[in-house]
């Protein structure tokens, strides 16, 4: 799976008879505005996507804070920011591709067979040199079909006896795994049997994603082997997601469990564990 391109690759795809729909995925949690930022200035081209509403469904504590969208949901955001039937994606964004991946993972979960991460994303385009433009996207309205399940996904009651079967990685901060401290959910600490694996050690110094040897050399040294069973669970689901990506150059396939942190803790007959 070719998951990320380069600038450079990139400015050549765009140039091509067949450019990519390049997708602009900014968001943090808590802010500032995504939308406000693409307007200052974003790749020429791109359309704007809300992460919150059009990546997710509706939030609930019981099923989490960014639960899976509906097909019909992303299909009709994904055909609003003009992606065709069989057109390539490119995602983006300007925090190391950590919500650019959900919109990779989503976009594969749903059909789409060809779909990039920009690497370095909106700051190696910016190093670059490349230029930005202003203002509102001009989408002409696409026709892209989507169909759920191209991914793999594990359930709340799957992930539960997953680390009998196979790795379970959690991909937050060391920190939230351990439980020192826990600054969105309801209850610190982790799902018995993970696996501490903090998404941030996927990237270099310079916001791109390591190398493939490295990855498979880190993924490896937390018990990652051919033909393991991997799943992945964050705080609610959206850098899981830069996780499975991260297996994926590896070599490895990793399951997303949607839910995450934000669905376990806050069903009190699910067992808490704290510590490293």
């Amino acid at each position: 799976m070719n998951v990320l391109v380069d600038v450079r690759e990139l400015q050549s795809m765009c140039a091509s008879a067949a450019p990519p729909r390049l997708l602009d995925v900014r968001w943090r949690l808590g802010g500032p505005s995504g939308r406000e930022q693409f307007l200052a200035g974003h790749i020429p081209g791109a359309s704007y996507v809300d992460l919150d509403r059009e990546l997710a469904g509706p939030a609930a504590p019981k099923i989490g804070r960014h639960p899976l969208p509906s097909v019909d949901q992303l299909e009709a955001a994904a055909r609003g920011w003009g992606l065709r039937e069989g057109q390539t994606a490119v995602v983006y964004d300007d925090n190391g591709s950590m919500s650019a991946a959900r919109a990779w993972w989503l976009l594969r979960w749903a059909g789409v067979r060809t779909v990039h991460i920009l690497d370095g994303g909106l700051p190696a385009w910016r190093a670059a040199g490349a230029a930005l433009e202003t203002g509102p996207e001009l989408a002409v309205p696409g026709d892209v079909k989507l169909a759920a399940g191209h991914m793999p996904t594990v359930h709340i009651d799957g992930v539960a006896g997953f680390p009998e079967r196979g790795l379970l990685l959690d991909a937050r901060a060391a920190e939230r795994f351990r439980g020192d401290s826990e600054p969105v959910d309801p209850v610190a600490g982790h799902i018995p049997g993970a696996t501490s694996a903090p998404t941030t050690e996927n990237l270099a110094a310079d916001g791109c994603f390591r190398p493939a040897g490295e990855l498979e050399e880190r993924f490896g040294g937390l018990g990652a082997r051919p033909g393991t069973a991997i799943a992945v669970y964050c705080g609610s689901g959206v850098t899981a997601a830069h996780e499975i990506a991260a297996l994926a150059i590896a070599g490895f396939e990793g399951a997303l469990y949607p839910g995450s942190w934000s669905e376990w803790s806050n069903h009190e007959d699910r067992p808490v564990a704290t510590g490293p």
